[in-house]
């Protein structure tokens, strides 16, 4: 620190400035710090759902620069894409720095962890920002990247000059002093305020980038598919069949493309192809009772991407007693929910002859050999019958009820047009593919946050509940280039609250 001066009357003042200065600090209050601080993470959250899908479109690049259909057009805009990331990634890189040195200069201490600089502090920010020009040379860096990346090409100018979501408006403030953009993002504002509207604009590039680089992406245009390989497929409606009973066989020609390059797990167990393009599983049949094999077909669809198809293959098998037990649904018991299973003593003994108990949980009948579950854990849970003075157990496998998948609307996220999304109500949990009907989960809070275009300053909402209602007025100000982020999900279901990863919306 430097010495203070020794004439009295400067003295005094800079010793009232350092008082002012501390009293400002202190009339921060935690909660301030805390929303900042939330919305700072749920920022970052975004971006980094961001790196994820420009990840996904640079992988289908580099696989279109391979392919003879497209490596004419792929020549052309992968590099124009690859510039975009150049541009983004420097800018990036710059603001980081900036952020670095206000923590630093805000007492920040590696060895402690994210959080440790001194959040309230006014000073760092001021001096950094405002005094020492840092913040006229970040608009002016961001300036230069805004046009630099509408300069990649005539398209991408024609396309993005009026949404590229990246504003440099200087924000509403309430001291009038402060007429720069510098001075109106960053003059006497907190460190950790500081810290999340640096993070806001590294926001608002990295959605200027994905945009950019999925138009590239989008100009190669779609592959035909050549169908190359068939196959006959026949399957049975059943693989357990009593006297009497009918058996449907369904029969086909299955059409193939080499292309997709399929790749079969069961059970998790990888299962290589055959010379015809099929995967064939052998097992040796177990205990008594209904079984459940899941396979997972992945393979590689026209555009490029990876998608996959889950199939569940059931068999029995008999009890030599005659006694069995099948589960309604699948060979799987979920922990908070009534699983219906069905009880067969066999010997032609009635269900009052047989009696059933459960080690993991209990069961309540509901007439006619038919039976609700409940099971306390995850992991196995063995049903013993026993009828005819003999005991057979079945043993099941028990698991917790899967996580929801947080949708506005049919969207899970991604490009979406403006007034489609202002017409949607609110935030829902959707359980997909889901062995049993009608289990639900309700949304119970969220945080919304808005960036780019229709907001100069970042916005957030926190929301009880799962209607958009608190945030309406928010939600009806973005345009075309606004990015929308819904983070902090929480819903309530079987088993209890859940919380559910983010998603982000880029309004078109």
């Amino acid at each position: 620190m430097a010495a203070l001066p020794k004439e009295p009357r400067q003295r005094m003042i800079n010793i009232m400035y350092l008082v002012l200065t501390a009293l400002l600090a202190l009339n921060v209050s935690s909660e301030v710090l805390t929303a900042f601080r939330t919305v700072n993470q749920s920022l970052e959250n975004s971006n980094a759902l961001i790196d994820d899908k420009d990840n996904t479109i640079f992988k289908s690049l580099a696989e279109k620069l391979k392919d003879p259909k497209t490596i004419q057009l792929a020549q052309v805009w992968a590099p124009k894409a690859d510039k975009a990331r150049e541009l983004s990634e420097g800018i990036i890189t710059y603001i980081n720095g900036i952020s670095n040195q206000v923590k630093t200069a805000s007492g920040f201490d590696p060895a402690k962890g994210e959080e440790s600089f001194d959040e309230s502090n006014l000073d760092a920010p001021t001096r950094i920002l405002v005094d020492q020009k840092e913040g006229d040379k970040l608009y002016q860096k961001l300036k230069d990247y805004h046009d630099a990346m509408l300069a990649i090409d005539p398209k991408i100018a024609a396309q993005f000059s009026k949404t590229l979501p990246l504003s440099l408006a200087i924000p509403k403030v309430e001291d009038k002093s402060n007429k720069s953009w510098a001075s109106a993002y960053f003059n006497m504002t907190p460190a950790v305020a500081a810290v999340t509207i640096l993070t806001k604009f590294k926001n608002d590039v990295k959605n200027s980038e994905s945009q950019v680089v999925e138009f590239c992406h989008n100009q190669i245009g779609q592959i035909q598919v050549v169908y190359d390989q068939f196959q006959a497929i026949a399957t049975a409606s059943a693989n357990y069949l009593m006297p009497g009973q009918a058996l449907s066989i369904y029969a086909g020609v299955g059409a193939f493309s080499a292309a997709a390059k399929p790749s079969i797990t069961i059970d998790g167990a990888s299962v290589p192809l055959g010379p015809d393009g099929m995967a064939e599983f052998k097992t040796t049949a177990g205990g008594p009772g209904t079984y459940t094999k899941r396979v997972n077909i992945s393979f590689v669809k026209p555009d490029g991407s990876t998608a996959s198809l889950v199939k569940d293959i059931q068999y029995t098998v008999g009890a030599p007693s005659g006694a069995s037990v099948s589960a309604d649904a699948v060979k799987v018991l979920y922990v908070g929910l009534n699983n219906p299973i069905t009880v067969t003593g066999g010997g032609g003994k009635g269900a009052e002859a047989t009696k059933v108990s459960i080690d993991n949980g209990s069961l309540s009948s509901t007439g006619n050999g038919h039976y609700d579950v409940t099971v306390s854990r995850a992991g196995t849970a063995t049903i013993n019958v026993t009828t005819d003075g003999k005991t057979i157990p079945f043993q099941f496998r028990v698991k917790n009820v899967p996580d929801p998948i947080a949708m506005v609307g049919a969207s899970k996220g991604g490009r979406i047009a403006t007034n489609a999304f202002k017409g949607q109500q609110g935030v829902r949990a959707e359980l997909e593919n889901f062995v049993f009907e009608g289990v639900n989960f309700h949304v119970t809070g969220y945080t919304i946050t808005f960036t780019g275009a229709g907001y100069p300053e970042f916005k957030y909402q926190q929301v009880n509940g799962n209607s958009f209602g608190p945030a309406r007025s928010l939600i009806e100000q973005a345009r075309p280039g606004s990015t929308i982020t819904i983070d902090e999900i929480r819903a309530d279901g079987p088993g209890g609250t859940r919380r559910l990863p983010p998603i982000a919306f880029n309004l078109y």
